[in-house]
């Protein structure tokens, strides 16, 4: 789905939570066409609407509809899109790190690509209720895929007895998602701002980063 699919953090959170969207996005060129007219509109701020996309692809509704599920399906996997690039992206600049302070840069730098991506507060903003189901509940793929990847990441930098064995990678894993979580949507769970640098002081405390 973009040019960053082929580094190994990219295809952990699909492997471990693979959707019907996602794997037809794989095969079928309809799905891909309605996938990436969906990603264009959500990019520009604007509301994903199956009306509207449909009318753009020159179908009907119910074709879309065929092609993609539903506005849910389809808006999770414009979300994890999005979500991987920036992965990567963190963990390509933390590259000089390794262990716990690698773990820590790359859920800090993810944290602060979901604050700062005016597109994604706008999404928040306008549809805080369906944002809250899909990004932080099993309900939808996103947070199983997330949670994939961080356990990935604490697999690899900690090993399977992490903080000497006091938790292991899945319980570490969840625990490093609801922190991300608590601090990335904040304004929509306790009304309070989001703050990367607490988030940062949280992963480190968990994790046991010295200053």
């Amino acid at each position: 789905m973009n040019s960053t699919v082929g580094a190994p953090i990219a295809q952990v959170g699909l492997a471990a939570a693979p959707s019907l969207l996602s794997d037809r996005l794989d095969t079928r060129d309809d799905a891909m066409r309605a996938f990436h007219g969906a990603r264009e509109a959500f990019i520009a701020g604007d509301r994903i609407s199956m009306g509207e996309l449909a009318a753009d692809l020159g179908v009907d509704r119910t074709s879309l509809f065929r092609w993609v599920g539903n506005r849910d399906a389809l808006l999770s996997e414009v979300l994890w899109s999005l979500a991987v690039p920036t992965f990567v992206q963190a963990e390509q600049a933390s590259a000089d790190l390794a262990g716990a302070p690698r773990v820590v840069a790359i859920l800090t730098d993810f944290v602060d690509g979901l604050i700062t991506a005016t597109y994604f507060r706008t999404f928040l903003r306008r549809e805080p209720a369906r944002a809250l189901r899909l990004l932080t509940t099993k309900e939808s793929p996103i947070q199983r895929r997330y949670t994939a990847t961080v356990e990935w990441l604490v697999r690899r930098e900690l090993g399977e007895a992490p903080l000497g064995g006091a938790i292991d990678p899945a319980g570490l894993a969840y625990l490093l998602a609801r922190v991300s979580e608590s601090f990335s949507y904040a304004d929509l769970i306790s009304g309070d701002e989001p703050s990367v640098d607490r988030a940062h002081a949280a992963f480190r405390l968990l994790l046991r980063v010295d200053s």
